[in-house]
């Protein structure tokens, strides 16, 4: 893909949260050229003080691509994920938004060994995955014509249960019956998600991009072999009936548009610790 280096502004919600750390993290060190980014959150320190939930739209620049980051994952906080696109998509129409993107995620799929194409029909199992999924819808029917984008993520690494949590106390593992390295998942790097980002961006704020796009890298990855190229101390957890064998994505969509590294062990683990990687 060429070099894109007219300038875009990019309004990215979430600012205090996980995924929205790990992107500053990699673009204090490597600036996306051409990319202006204005933070928002619902609490002072980050650019826009924005509370989507409560507080009047701050006056947003004409003509952004809207980055929307702010979510709940956990906990019994889900449903605000749906009730914050009413304001967020308001916003964008008053401000004549170029286009929206929503972090969205593998979890709006029903589990399993096959990975999910965008084409399939949603099943989440999970409130986390339905209150995504109806997040996504509300953001369809007020787009009025404006570009939105769910992004369908898979973990990100470093923001993920694994390893978003830091230290170094002793993990357990679910252990998966016919696995022998436990649960399967796709992932994405932190700086491959902030390298990727900008052209997706671009191609958002041009129209060209689909209203639904998996990312992350290939080819899907177990666990177990994640923990122990980090050197982490860890151990197999009791059997949980409940555990998820297989969530994983098909990124042939994705290829069409932007190409990603594989995804290996020592790779994703040498970008959460910050050796860089090619762009």
């Amino acid at each position: 893909m060429p070099a894109q280096t007219d300038s875009l502004t990019v309004v990215i919600t979430g600012a205090n949260g996980r995924v929205a750390g790990l992107l500053r993290r990699v673009w204090s060190d490597r600036p996306p050229r051409g990319l202006s980014v204005l933070w928002s959150a619902r609490c002072p320190g980050h650019g826009l003080h924005w509370d989507l939930l409560s507080a009047p739209a701050p006056g947003l620049p004409r003509g952004a691509v809207i980055l929307h980051l702010a979510g709940v994952v956990r906990g019994s906080g889900m449903a605000a994920n749906p009730r914050m696109i009413p304001a967020l998509m308001s916003a964008a129409h008053a401000s004549g938004a170029a286009a929206v993107v929503l972090a969205s995620t593998v979890a709006v799929y029903a589990p399993g060994p096959l990975p999910a194409a965008e084409d399939q029909t949603p099943a989440p199992v999970s409130a986390y995955g339905v209150s995504k999924l109806e997040a996504e819808e509300a953001a369809f029917a007020a787009s009025g014509g404006l570009p939105v984008t769910a992004l369908r993520i898979g973990n990100v690494l470093g923001a993920d249960a694994l390893f978003g949590l830091g230290g170094t106390a002793p993990l357990r593992l679910d252990p998966v019956p016919g696995q022998v390295d436990g649960p399967l998942r796709s992932w994405i790097g932190p700086q491959t998600l902030a390298l990727c980002l900008p052209a997706l961006l671009r191609l958002a704020a041009a129209g060209q991009l689909p209203p639904l796009l998996n990312l992350a890298q290939h080819p899907p990855l177990p666990m177990a072999a994640l923990l122990r190229a980090s050197g982490r101390v860890w151990d197999w957890g009791a059997p949980n009936p409940a555990v998820v064998a297989a969530h994983v994505l098909n990124t042939e969509r994705l290829a069409r548009w932007v190409r990603l590294p594989p995804a290996t062990p020592a790779g994703l683990l040498a970008e959460l610790s910050g050796q860089e990687v090619a762009a």
